[in-house]
């Protein structure tokens, strides 16, 4: 077999052999505007490398592609993948190669793994989203919040985007793994990861927790409201990095957590406040023109500040008519029992104002019509002021939108 026929072999066993190819892409409109959209890639610099052989080698440049893959190796010698890569490569002086992972008795179950990560991290990288498009679930973030995560389970990615004053700026992507079971976590030990609107509650550093955990963990608040609402059980669901001599995970991996290498860990911590960040966990993120976000965005803040203008009157039944006859509160009270709660507390003042900000907005991953906002809240009776943190879950109800849950965020 001729050397060009061994590298044929070997390039036709890869699923991602398109990569220079003009088919590879952004699963977006506008991505072919860029020609290098492989290589800006903003992930981590060894999967910014171990890119860059895979295009050597679907260009034939297998001397160019040993020598990338041995210094890989040389600067990440826990890196699996890479060292599988590198193998292939060696292997081809003295044999031909027809599957990728040619590694003679290798145990089965570990090829598969290190198969969905290669084809998990190119495929990702063929469908980056444009960075001129809106996670469409995003429709605002408070402006307390330096940055939103949104992780998208099917590509086994993390999307940074930045609030710069209101807008979104896509910054980065990070390749993550996830339950081994996939996704929509239900209760404990289901090896599934969460699908939903969640917080960073705090960073713990790598020192205080086992090597397992690598350089640290960002635990989030699962189960959020919603989930107990649902019946949905379990805890312990964290964003958290790797073991010192394991670099990264197959796509399927965890018991529920989301977990990154170690470097993209580190630069996550840099861009993440407790109790602000906002973690949005998605099967598969939709996304849409700024245009068509700003009529969503419209139409969602019109609810909420129709509803604070509601408050502010002094006809109970105008506000009930904000708020569905399911509701239910933290402590399981339905809505006439909260209702009143509330107004008691009011003492049946007048001329309340009501002040709102730090708004956040998101449609809820998973559900057909469920938007949960985040927002201070600064109610003022004559001299009298009081501030609160308040998170509502709307539902589509007929042709409208109304509150299913209202309570201290």
């Amino acid at each position: 077999m001729t050397p060009n026929r061994i590298f044929l072999a070997f390039l036709l066993s890869l699923p991602f052999c398109a990569l220079n190819s003009s088919a590879a892409g952004s699963m977006a409109p506008g991505a072919g505007r860029s020609a290098n959209v492989l290589t800006t890639v903003g992930g981590n610099d060894a999967e910014i490398r171990l890119i860059d052989i895979y295009k050597d080698i679907g260009a034939y440049r297998i001397a160019q592609a040993r020598e990338k893959a041995d210094a890989l190796v040389a600067a990440y010698p826990y890196f699996r993948l890479g060292q599988l890569v590198r193998g292939d490569l060696l292997m081809m002086i003295a044999r031909p190669i027809n599957t990728f992972g040619a590694v003679l008795d290798a145990p089965t179950d570990k090829m598969r793994d290190l198969r969905a990560e290669a084809m998990v991290r190119i495929q990702s990288l063929q469908q980056r989203p444009d960075p001129e498009l809106i996670p469409k679930a995003v429709l605002q973030v408070g402006n307390d919040q330096k940055t939103v995560l949104v992780i998208d389970a099917k590509r086994s990615r993390v999307y940074v985007y930045a609030n710069d004053d209101g807008n979104l700026k896509f910054q980065t992507d990070y390749y993550v793994s996830q339950g081994k079971l996939g996704v929509n976590k239900f209760k404990e030990g289901d090896q599934k990861t969460p699908i939903g609107v969640y917080a960073v509650n705090s960073h713990i550093p790598g020192q205080k927790l086992p090597d397992f955990y690598g350089a640290g963990a960002l635990p989030l608040n699962y189960p959020n409201e919603w989930d107990r609402l649902n019946g949905r059980g379990g805890s312990g669901i964290w964003l958290h990095g790797t073991p010192p001599d394991n670099f990264s995970r197959p796509p399927l991996s965890s018991d529920g957590c989301v977990v990154l290498t170690n470097p993209d860990l580190r630069a996550l911590y840099a861009t993440t406040e407790g109790g602000k960040t906002t973690v949005l966990i998605s099967s598969d993120v939709e996304f849409i023109t700024k245009a068509a976000w700003d009529k969503e965005h419209q139409a969602f803040s019109q609810l909420i500040e129709d509803w604070s203008h509601d408050v502010e009157s002094d006809d109970h039944s105008k506000l009930l008519a904000n708020y569905s006859s399911r509701f239910r509160s933290g402590l399981g009270e339905n809505l006439h029992t909260w209702f009143n709660r509330q107004q008691k507390g009011l003492n049946n003042a007048r001329g309340v104002t009501v002040k709102l900000s730090d708004i956040s907005m998101f449609l809820y991953p998973g559900e057909q019509a469920v938007m949960v906002g985040t927002f201070t809240q600064e109610t003022s009776i004559g001299k009298n002021k009081n501030i609160s943190h308040k998170r509502q879950y709307w539902v589509k109800e007929g042709a409208g939108w109304k509150i299913i849950y209202e309570g201290t965020a």
